[in-house]
C-alpha cells in the first residue's frame, strides 16, 4: 500500500471512528505529503463520511452519529483544507456552486450543516446562508455568484413555506431557468416539492449529494 492511499485511508477511519483530533492530524500530515486537497477530501474526508452516511442509511448508526462525523470533518474543510484550495483557486476545478441555508423563521441547522459538509466534500463549492435565511436572500445571492443549486431545508411545519417563497424569488429575480433548487427537512416531502415548482427532494445529506450530482448531469459514481 503507497503512503498515499494509507493516509488517505487514516483519515477516512477517523471520520468513521468519530476521532476530531485523528482527522486533524492526518489531514495535516497529507497536506505535509503534498497530497492533493481534492484528492483529500475526495478520497479521505467523503470516503469517510459516505460510509457513515450509508450506515446511518441502513440504521446502524444514528444522527448524533451523523453528527459527530460530520464536526470534526467541517473542521478540518474549513481550518486546513479550504485554505489550501484557494491558493489554487485560480487552477481548481469544481461541480458548481451551490447556495445552502434554512428557510426564514428556522433556526434549526444540524441537518443543513451536514447536508454542507457533504456537498462540499463531494466537490460543490458552497456557500451557506445560515439560518432563518430570507427567501429573496436566497435568490439574491444565487443571481449574484451564479450558483446552479439552491438548497433550503425546513424543520418545522410552520417554515415550510419558506420554500414555496424561494421558488418565487427565484422567479422575481430572472433565474429560476438558470437555477435547479433542492428541498428538505422534517416537513418536506417530494408532492410538496412538486406543488411548489420545485425540481428535486431530499431525504438525507447522502441523498442531497446524489441528487445535486443528477440535477447537473454529473454521474452519480464519481
Amino acid at each position: 500500500m503507497s503512503e498515499t492511499i494509507k493516509v488517505l485511508d487514516e483519515i477516512s477511519e477517523a471520520i468513521q471512528n468519530f476521532d476530531e483530533k485523528g482527522v486533524m492530524e492526518k489531514v495535516k500530515k497529507a497536506l505535509d505529503m503534498k497530497i492533493d486537497p481534492s484528492e483529500i477530501i475526495e478520497n479521505g474526508i467523503a470516503k469517510g463520511l459516505r460510509i457513515v452516511g450509508e450506515k446511518f442509511d441502513c440504521g446502524e448508526l444514528f444522527l448524533v452519529h451523523l453528527i459527530s462525523a460530520a464536526e470534526p470533518a467541517q473542521k478540518a474543510v474549513k481550518e486546513l483544507l479550504k485554505p489550501a484550495l484557494d491558493k489554487k483557486a485560480e487552477h481548481a476545478k469544481t461541480l458548481g456552486r451551490i447556495v445552502l441555508g434554512t428557510v426564514k423563521g428556522d433556526i434549526h441547522n444540524i441537518g443543513k450543516n451536514i447536508v454542507g459538509a457533504m456537498l462540499f466534500a463531494a466537490g460543490f463549492e458552497v456557500i451557506d446562508l445560515g439560518e432563518d435565511v430570507p427567501a429573496e436572500n436566497f435568490a439574491k445571492k444565487a443571481k449574484e455568484i451564479g450558483a446552479r443549486i439552491v438548497g433550503a431545508s425546513s424543520l418545522l411545519t410552520t417554515t415550510r413555506p419558506g420554500q414555496r417563497e424561494i421558488v418565487e424569488a427565484l422567479r422575481k429575480e430572472g433565474v429560476r431557468d438558470q437555477v435547479k433548487t433542492i428541498f428538505g427537512g422534517a416537513p418536506c416531502t417530494p408532492e410538496w416539492v412538486r406543488d411548489i415548482g420545485g425540481d428535486a427532494f431530499a431525504a438525507s445529506a447522502m441523498e442531497g449529494v446524489r441528487v445535486a450530482k443528477q440535477l447537473l448531469g454529473i454521474s452519480v459514481e464519481g
